[in-house]
């Protein structure tokens, strides 16, 4: 796409109203145009066909075809970035957990009521999630995908013995985290350092979030609650909305989960997270920083980089945006760059080779 051209943008969603606001919001935008609105799937194919648009946004739920289904096809067929647009109930997250593994670029979350009010105070959020899906990565998406089968099964990596007690391994991750934390998460075995993860996500979201993963992975995933202790072989997401720190209560580490300002316009935010842990965790903390927009967590990596942790960005290639961790390699906190498929058995071998330096000191 021209970089001087504005954003082709087709809004497909069964409400009137919403395909007149998200048209406004768009066209107000600088730097994109509404091409295009269209009730159902049905409609929007031909609307996609003669406008050729950059990005679509497409409603969860509708009627003739729903999204889920009409997004199957247009990423086996022809992969376009897509802006979910769901409602904030159970279910609602649900289809976005699945549209998000079908490869939709992110999603907006409509209020459940006022929706002319609650989209114009998103105005900003959604264009954002435009600018950022227009400049995404997309790939045609497998058949054994479209069909439900899920992604293919991993190997957990080899236990890294009985000194992970001691460490934690905390995760940033923003626009395409949801399936790239997933990958790490899978690999790692059921005896794994507690993990805490913030990903960028909104209330509403990540319960279902933690449980999808929950059901994938050998270690426990759930989300975090305030002042609970981190255990060996379970993972901690950061509630929607809300940030997550690592503290420390004697010997322990524990989780704080509060409602503190956003940080870097997140909340929850990586770098209030990665701060955290430079400050109580430092030489005992493995940190890595996946695909997202922006350079939220790049300072904070930095710092704990200088504390003594072991870092890891995940590479541009396999990036659905490169934005994060591409600040957080420009500051020097990576100490290595690695394909997505990689990370997991980085962080084990690093784990095995700290072990190793304890036993031999000893």
């Amino acid at each position: 796409m021209d970089s001087r051209a504005p954003i082709r943008v087709v809004v497909v969603d069964d409400s009137a109203l919403v395909r007149k606001l998200l048209a406004e919001i768009i066209d107000r935008q600088h730097d994109m145009q509404c091409v295009g609105t269209a009730s159902d799937p049905l409609a929007a194919r031909e609307l996609i066909r003669a406008a050729n648009p950059d990005v679509i946004t497409l409603d969860v739920e509708m009627p003739r075809m729903d999204g889920i289904d009409f997004l199957a096809r247009l990423m086996r067929l022809r992969p376009t970035p897509v802006v979910m647009v769901s409602t904030q109930t159970e279910r609602g997250a649900e289809v976005t957990l699945r549209a998000l593994e079908l490869g939709a670029v992110d999603f907006v979350a409509k209020p459940r009521i006022g929706v002319a009010e609650g989209l114009q105070r998103l105005a900003e959020d959604i264009a954002d999630k435009i600018r950022t899906a227009a400049c995404a990565k997309v790939h045609r998406l497998p058949s054994r995908l479209v069909a439900g089968v899920g992604a293919k099964p991993v190997t957990p990596a080899a236990s890294p013995g009985r000194l992970s007690t001691e460490k934690l391994i905390l995760i940033g991750a923003s626009t395409g985290g949801t399936e790239a934390t997933k990958v790490v998460l899978a690999q790692l075995p059921a005896d794994a350092p507690a993990v805490l993860i913030t990903q960028h996500m909104p209330a509403g979201f990540t319960s279902s979030y933690a449980r999808r993963l929950d059901a994938l992975c050998r270690i426990r995933v759930k989300e975090a609650a305030d002042g609970e202790r981190l255990l060996p072989g379970h993972a901690y997401l950061a509630p929607g909305g809300r940030h997550l720190a690592v503290r420390r209560n004697g010997a322990n580490y524990v989780a704080q989960v509060h409602d503190g300002e956003p940080v870097n316009r997140h909340r929850p935010s990586v770098q209030v997270l990665f701060e955290s842990a430079a400050q109580v965790v430092g030489r005992n903390a493995l940190a890595v920083m996946l695909t997202g927009m922006g350079s939220d967590g790049a300072q904070a990596m930095r710092l704990l980089r200088d504390a003594g942790s072991y870092n890891i960005c995940q590479d541009e290639a396999s990036c659905v945006v490169f934005g994060m961790p591409r600040e957080a390699v420009r500051l020097g906190a990576a100490h290595e760059v690695l394909p997505l498929e990689r990370i997991a058995a980085a962080l084990i071998e690093q784990l095995e080779r700290s072990a190793g330096a304890i036993a031999h000191r000893i």
